[in-house]
């Protein structure tokens, strides 16, 4: 029995969605990693015929008739509304359709007729105006399975995976949200992540502090000494392998980032600086501690180049195929 294709989401219609989903399908029309989008076929032909990128566009009804066209064009299933929006104009008359690519792209995971759920970048600004209620896709998703899971977001690239502790918040509010029970339990999903959803047996973590110098005994920030460290020592009574505090500057150069295999940060941009250094057009966003598989691209809709050609397809392309790989391993190794 073949793995079920890729449920890929629509994204923010006025954004680069739609151009790098077409791009995507004409890089892995070849290859095994299939998947259908949730979008409108017409939005489609006619984004292609404006960037020039002759592209086969084949309706579908059901998941299951992705097999029968991948391989000759990219397979459609209607998201039921015509979408009118210009690219770099976004419309909230959209919202609602860009949210249910999302609820069917998991509906269609959750029940096997997806291996996993690919979400294209979305505008939240413009979500929001709609009354969309969560800080992003992550909360939303969480939500949709069932909203009892604690989701962690990993970036993962150019060799390196990071995890931000604490995500989307100003940085005066970090030390306060840090906890010890918090970094725990993110480092025990991650490291859950790493063994079932990347086939690694015995997981390294590295374990970043929060103060320059890891707060050098207290001397720079009493909070790697009294959060983190008793994380650190929770987390190898539970026999987890499990490097720190470290100081931020010395953990992410090559020799460094041998030692593990994802490296936990205390805030978002501990994270994300060496992870878009070393990755910037392929870094990958994938949510950990759900029931099914999700990945992003790690960028935003990039309304400024929109409908122009320009869009990279790159970090898609890198979305879909560890959303694949992960599938696979959670099929063989479940």
């Amino acid at each position: 029995m073949s793995e079920p294709p890729l449920a890929l989401t629509m994204g923010e219609p006025a954004g680069i969605g739609g151009e790098i989903s077409l791009k995507a399908w004409h890089a892995l029309r070849d290859e095994t990693c299939r998947f259908f989008v949730i979008d409108d076929l017409s939005r489609l032909e006619s984004l292609a015929e404006t960037i020039g990128l002759k592209t086969p566009l084949r309706h579908i009804s059901t998941p299951c008739e992705t097999d029968d066209v991948f391989h000759e064009a990219l397979p459609v299933l209607a998201i039921g509304e015509t979408i009118r929006c210009a690219p770099g104009r976004p419309d909230i008359s959209t919202a609602n359709s860009v949210l249910d690519a999302i609820r069917r792209a998991v509906e269609f995971t959750m029940h096997g007729d997806a291996s996993g759920v690919v979400t294209n970048p979305i505008q939240k600004s413009v979500l929001a105006q709609a009354g969309f209620a969560h800080p992003g896709h992550t909360e939303f998703l969480a939500k949709l399975a069932g909203g009892h899971v604690r989701s962690v977001m990993m970036l993962a690239g150019g060799g390196l995976r990071v995890v931000p502790v604490t995500v989307h918040m100003p940085l005066s509010e970090v030390p306060n949200a840090l906890t010890t029970d918090l970094i725990v339990e993110t480092a025990m999903i991650t490291e859950r992540a790493l063994r079932q959803d990347f086939g690694i047996a015995k997981p390294r973590l590295a374990m970043a502090g929060l103060n320059p110098h890891a707060g050098e005994n207290g001397i720079l920030g009493p909070e790697d000494d009294a959060v983190i460290r008793p994380a650190v020592e929770q987390l190898r009574m539970a026999d987890i392998q499990v490097a720190g505090p470290l100081p931020g500057d010395t953990m992410f150069h090559e020799a460094a980032r041998a030692t593990y295999d994802a490296a936990l940060c205390m805030y978002h941009d501990q994270a994300l600086i060496p992870l878009k250094t070393l990755a910037f057009d392929s870094g990958v966003n994938t949510t950990l501690g759900l029931p099914f598989v999700r990945t992003s691209p790690d960028h935003g809709t990039a309304l400024d180049i929109a409908g122009s050609g320009k869009a990279s397809p790159a970090s898609l392309i890198a979305s879909l195929r560890l959303a694949r790989s992960m599938a696979q391993q959670r099929r063989e190794h479940g």
